[in-house]
């Protein structure tokens, strides 16, 4: 998963090196402006798109902060804001909030005050993003831009759920447990002309098979020995909207009959009622059975079939749209932080490939409760191997480290060399060629004069490593003369995160 990015706004380099500081070492990205001329401009760029918090100083010639808070605001809504200011006056601090800022602090601010509200922040944007899709789901309005993934697959399915969206013609859709069938169908529904009406879902196969009648079409008041009173069914409670059926091929044979008498009659008959009544209903129905071997095993209807199966949608498995994996993982994890109250950043990238690879026969539902797991258990900025147990297997023959290190493997620098000839874990050893020319960018003394932590260095020093061996993991861990699954730990030890080379 990509880190979020902060735009850091402020006309003083001094403070936005320090600010820089403070959220690289939580393992957040930087983009800096030096006015607020070029932040928008950043905004507006290609950058843009990547910018998931601005830190934004309120005192700047030329562009203000309080008005480049504006302009940010009509530009993205959504997109929190933390002023920072020399002066901490109330009118001041009351003027940002109302146009928008998420949260303030006065200068200088501790390193961990500005962490909190940085993750404050995000996590209470990926709460109100969750919240509105929650609500556009359940007033029906839930549209294809909800729906999560960028692979070619899922695309294809939108383009074919667009154009059935377009009209009421009844809509099958097919694919295996776990896959989306529902969201497809809520999407159709809050794309169409019946947007924002009542959405129904029944799932046939948790029905009772006594029940099943009275459920969809209902029943009379004293139609049967316990119907003490009237009950509406389903397909009336959906009048006006849509009923999405879900697990349709469970259905008794003699309920596809009745099934069938709405489909071409617009109208059900419920239980002890001596009329039949009138329901505008549209009907999604789904299935991961192959209903055609149905019909041939003489299990499903064949007129009800070819009633049903008018527009049909099929959605692949997750292990056919691979690319959608990383997008889901992403959506997941910030899901699953707003609601348990993490702070997960990410997945560590070799063990995103690991799940990339995986089958996941539960499909995308087995995935979501995979990275739930792995939220709660994280003790680490970003998921590591060790907080996918059930995956165990498949990391060990990744190659993957499965956890955190014996003390005697941690001296020793890993990968079974002794602890005489290999450096300690947290003092690299001496760089050669051109890693050794490059050591002199790294920092080793602070603004101050003094010198830096060698906790600090080291972190510097890996991430110089790894922009100079374009993120070649076997190349740079050789240069610092370390193992892989040394350098590994001190990723998540410095909160790390590396993209690699394609």
């Amino acid at each position: 998963m990509t880190a979020k990015t902060i735009l850091i706004v402020d006309d003083d380099p001094t403070q936005r090196r320090l600010m820089r500081a403070v959220c690289e070492k939580a393992g957040y990205p930087v983009v800096q402006a030096e006015s607020g001329e070029a932040a928008i401009a950043i905004l507006q760029g290609d950058q843009g798109q990547d910018v998931s918090l601005m830190m934004l100083d309120l005192r700047m010639p030329g562009l203000g902060g309080m008005e480049a808070l504006k302009r940010a605001k009509s530009m993205r809504e959504d997109l929190p804001v933390i002023v920072l200011t020399a002066q901490g006056g109330i009118d001041t601090v009351v003027e940002a909030m109302q146009n928008g800022a998420t949260d303030f602090f006065v200068k200088p601010a501790s390193p961990e005050r500005v962490i909190v509200s940085i993750n404050n922040a995000l996590n209470l944007t990926t709460l109100k993003g969750e919240v509105s899709r929650l609500k556009r789901k359940r007033e029906g309005a839930m549209g294809f831009k909800d729906l999560i993934g960028h692979s070619a697959a899922l695309k294809n399915v939108m383009r074919v759920g667009e154009r059935a969206a377009a009209s009421n013609i009844p809509i099958l859709i097919t694919g295996e447990s776990g896959v989306g069938k529902e969201m497809i169908a809520r999407a159709i529904q809050g794309s169409s002309e019946r947007a924002g009406r009542s959405f129904i879902t029944v799932n046939c196969g948790a029905i009772p098979e006594n029940l099943v009648e009275s459920i969809l079409f209902g029943h009379e008041k004293g139609s049967f020995t316990g119907a003490h009173q009237k009950h509406i069914g389903k397909f009336q409670e959906a009048d006006g909207g849509t009923i999405f059926l879900d697990e349709v091929g469970e259905l008794p044979a003699d309920m596809q009959v009745k099934l069938l008498r709405v489909l071409q009659e617009g109208e059900v008959d419920p239980i002890g009622s001596k009329r039949p009544v009138k329901v505008d209903v549209r009907v999604i129905s789904a299935t991961n059975r192959d209903l055609t071997e149905e019909v041939k095993a003489g299990r499903f209807r064949e007129d009800l079939y070819y009633r049903l199966n008018v527009f049909p949608v099929h959605i692949p498995p997750l292990r056919e749209r691979v690319e959608d994996v990383p997008a889901l993982v992403d959506h997941f994890i910030q899901r699953y932080n707003a609601e348990e109250r993490r702070d997960v950043r990410g997945v560590q990238h070799e063990v995103l490939e690991v799940l990339m690879r995986q089958p996941w026969p539960g499909n995308v539902r087995q995935l979501e409760n995979t990275i739930f797991r792995a939220v709660v258990l994280a003790e680490a900025p970003y998921l590591s191997a060790r907080d996918f147990p059930l995956l165990s297997s498949e990391f060990e023959a990744a190659g993957v480290d499965m956890g955190p290190p014996m003390l005697e493997e941690a001296l020793s620098g890993d990968d079974g060399r002794d602890a005489d000839h290999a450096a300690p874990a947290s003092v690299p050893r001496p760089l050669s060629g051109n890693s050794a020319s490059a050591f002199e960018n790294v920092d080793v003394f602070d603004r101050d004069g003094h010198l830096r932590t060698l906790d600090a260095i080291e972190r510097d020093l890996i991430r110089l490593a790894i922009d100079t061996y374009d993120g070649r993991m076997s190349e740079v861990a050789r240069r610092l003369g370390m193992g892989r699954s040394t350098l590994y730990r001190k990723l998540r030890d410095h909160g790390l995160e590396v993209k690699r080379a394609s």
